[in-house]
């Protein structure tokens, strides 16, 4: 241990004096910070004070959204950079690049980017580093095995390659590997690594050849919205008056934020890699060495010129936040600057990298890099248009930059250019967090995510730090201590019910676990007697006004229900894709109560509130998801349970289907509507929180002789997946969206929604995994949770 430190010593001294401010960073990276001078600098006879698109911040993520809109032929395009580009985290990090994301949606994504990347030397003439030996994530224990097998089969409609190989094919591509351990793998072809400096360079001589202005040092130092929707961007070089603004600023996209009034959830943690010197070994071999991923080791591994880079993910115990920043702010002038490296705290997996890759045992450690990437709470970046202010967007939070960048910058331009995102893309967007994500829950999720970067990735998986937020339905108290809960926006909502005899722990599996059996039980509870189940989750809005069937007109593909009814309605994007499902009821003339999914609130909140404000609408629109508490209660028995505490006829024929009424139960108000998820008779009760707690009891007393029990969302999703419910109004009018559906209509569906079922055994699909149909893949959209046979709709 005293010779690697010496050996990191000397090498951090002999570094820091050759190139001041880049001690601590691979060769490469010193080279291209040492030739900074050489970039393209700007000067006052170019500013423009208009600009249909400005972007803040010039790292690896902005400077390609610049890229990609000039790139589409949009005029005036401006990037500010406070200092230089790739200060902050673009411009030492470690730079790899994969296909794989254990998600469906973010492959997209990394796809985009390694395109990009591919050919962004031959279109620009700026070389980028890019290596593509392949990547390989190590299997060590039966569960990793579990996972990959998990993962190929959600793999095949994509159209990246992905393989599941064993020891033999691992150490054709890493033949310096100990594979004493080593069960399986998976195979990714074209992953590798890139030079985040390189890249970003290049990235901006393509974003200036295709007509973009890049201005730096150009400090944000104001923003102020206008009347109009547009945006005053002030600098110390004058201002920028912009359609739109989006904050890609890294590490600083807080500060930016707090401008303008938001707290965006982000925090920079401290990621340390080592560089070796070169190793006889390394360079002996005749062709690159793939990247690794040692799962149980969290640590990734590459070839670094005639050595080696590996970073670690400490424990969370271990690993450091930079929470100072988050108080106090990003020290004034920190920029490419560095953390004080802690082998200490990654000692633990420079051992296992050791005994996984053995000549690491006689390698001379030359670089500790410790630096500042930033993290969200879910890890995932926050990308899109922000609810609450018109026309701002960001690009933020992002852990895994490089990778990101190319395909979030095509991402982004599509969605601003073409007005609807080009894909779905909803779990990076900006609007799933709101104003419980509090500090102390951001940092308690942080230290998590970054901690369990590694763990093996279950379907259902929950991480319980930072929880309860403040944002608990008047029955958590109740239910709390009875049931598995599940984390919901913010919300704690009943999964499955614990009854005398169950295995309560939590048990994450690829195969049928302990929540198989109460969840089957709970199904057999809503179809034969009556289950209570808490959705207050949902997302709810109230609009109402001189204009609101006119708005909601306008918004929705289907007509407006009338006074006391209800319909499922969708929001349509301009090319006719489905962007939301609502459930719609008018409870009073010109007052209706929108009901959406809970980790659609703010998303959808959002397209309703932009329409508004271009149309120029008369209405109010106000949040009560908080507010309101929601009670569903199904099966055969719900309606003798509910007339026992109200004198309203709630018979077939008093109370029809998708009908709304203001009733009493148990002598407190409650909004009913008869509608039902599950696919049985059922109502929701939509309460005032303060007063849910007593309904809810005074209905589970009710219902005694009834059999009433508590059921979980696990159960709710198995029996409406089954029921296949669908809700159709009459011809709507002039909605967004009409044109391009009828269109659709006209040229014939090219796609066809199917449900099957599959003979299981003790292994369920979970959705989004592969179904081939005449050699070829179909992309599953659903699957059926508990019951056997099970459910798929392809």
């Amino acid at each position: 241990m005293s010779r690697i430190l010496n050996l990191i010593n000397v090498q951090l001294r002999r570094n820091s004096a050759a190139y001041p401010g880049t001690a601590g960073l691979p060769l490469r990276t010193i080279c291209c910070t040492a030739r900074k001078q050489a970039e393209e600098r700007w000067d006052s006879s170019r500013w423009k004070d208009r600009a249909d698109t400005v972007i803040i911040g010039g790292g690896c993520v902005g400077v390609s959204l610049a890229y990609h809109l000039a790139k589409s032929g949009m005029k005036d395009v401006v990037l500010l950079e406070k200092t230089e580009l790739t200060a902050g985290s673009t411009w030492h990090a470690a730079g790899l690049t994969t296909y794989y994301h254990p998600g469906i949606n973010l492959k997209k994504v990394h796809y985009d980017s390694i395109k990009l990347y591919e050919n962004l030397e031959a279109e620009t003439g700026q070389a980028v580093g890019f290596h593509q030996p392949g990547s390989v994530r190590i299997a060590s224990t039966p569960a990793r095995v579990d996972e990959m097998k998990y993962q190929m089969t959600r793999t095949h409609w994509h159209v990246t390659s992905q393989y599941l190989i064993g020891p033999e094919k691992i150490q054709e591509l890493f033949p310096l590997l100990n594979m004493d351990k080593v069960l399986a793998g998976l195979y990714t072809p074209g992953d590798g690594h890139i030079d985040p400096y390189s890249l970003t360079m290049a990235l901006a001589a393509g974003a200036r050849m295709y007509g973009a202005q890049i201005y730096n040092p150009a400090p944000v130092t104001a923003l102020n919205p206008t009347t109009d929707g547009k945006w005053d961007v002030q600098t110390p070089q004058g201002t920028i008056r912009a359609n739109r603004i989006v904050n890609a600023a890294g590490f600083w996209a807080r500060e930016v934020g707090k401008m303008i009034g938001f707290e965006h959830p982000t925090i920079p943690v401290h990621h340390q890699y080592v560089v070796t010197g070169t190793v006889p070994e390394v360079k002996a071999l005749k062709k690159e060495l793939a990247v690794i991923r040692d799962l149980e080791g969290s640590y990734y591994l590459r070839q670094e010129r005639d050595g080696l880079l590996f970073g670690p993910y400490e424990k969370m115990e271990k690993m450091v936040l930079q929470d100072s920043w988050v108080r106090d702010g990003v020290p004034p002038g920190f920029g490419k600057e560095l953390f004080e490296s802690d082998l200490d705290r990654i000692m633990e997996h420079v051992e296992m990298a050791m005994d996984m890759v053995p000549v690491l045992k006689k390698a001379d450690i030359l670089n500790i890099v410790s630096g500042p990437i930033t993290y969200t709470p879910d890890l995932l970046p926050m990308v899109g248009p922000h609810q609450g202010l018109h026309n701002y967007w960001t690009a933020i939070g992002f852990g895994y930059g490089v990778i990101h960048a190319g395909g979030i910058g095509k991402f982004l331009s599509d969605w601003i250019r073409n007005g609807e995102p080009p894909y779905d893309l909803i779990e990076c967007d900006p609007n799933r967090y709101g104003k419980w994500t509090d500090v102390p829950f951001m940092c308690a999720k942080a230290r998590e995510s970054y901690g369990f970067n590694n763990v093996v990735g279950y379907p259902k998986e929950e991480r319980f730090a930072g929880r309860p937020t403040s944002r608990t339905s008047g029955v958590y108290e109740l239910l709390k201590d009875k049931a598995s809960m599940g984390f919901h926006a913010g919300w704690e909502q009943p999964h499955w019910i614990y009854k005398p005899g169950d295995d309560t722990a939590y048990k994450p599996s690829f195969r049928r676990t302990n929540w198989f059996g109460p969840v089957g039980r709970e199904c057999r509870l809503v179809m034969e007697k009556v289950g209570v189940i808490d959705l207050t989750p949902f997302g709810k809005f109230i609009v109402k006004g001189r204009d609101s069937h006119k708005l909601l007109d306008r918004l929705f593909a289907n007509t407006m229900p009338k006074v006391g009814q209800t319909n499922i309605s969708h929001m349509l994007t301009p090319t006719g894709r489905v962007y939301a499902e609502v459930t719609i009821t008018q409870v009073a003339p010109g007052e209706f109560l929108l009901i959406t999914g809970s980790g659609s609130e703010l998303h959808d909140l959002r397209w309703i509130g932009t329409e508004a404000a271009l149309g120029q609408y008369d209405v109010s629109i106000s949040n009560v998801t908080e507010d309101i508490g929601v009670l569903g209660i199904a099966g055969p028995n719900s309606r003798k349970v509910l007339q026992k505490l109200t004198d309203e006829d709630i018979s077939d024929a008093g109370f029809k289907f998708l009908h709304y009424r203001s009733i009493r139960l148990a002598d407190i108000p409650v909004q009913a509507i008869r509608i039902s998820y599950t696919g049985e008779l059922g109502w929701e009760l939509y309460i005032d929180q303060k007063n849910m707690a007593a309904v809810y009891q005074a209905v589970m007393e009710a219902g005694k002789d009834e059999g009433i029990d508590n059921f979980g969302t696990y159960a709710m999703s198995s029996l409406r997946l089954e029921k296949g419910f669908r809700g159709w109004g009459a011809e709507p009018g002039d909605f967004i969206g009409k044109a391009a559906l009828q269109e659709i209509k006209a040229k014939g569906l090219k796609r066809k929604l199917s449900y099957i079922t599959l003979d299981t055994d003790n292994i369920d699909p979970e959705g989004n995994e592969t179904v081939w149909h005449n050699g070829k893949s179909v992309p599953v959209i659903g699957a059926g949770l508990e019951r056997n046979p099970t459910w798929l709709m392809c």
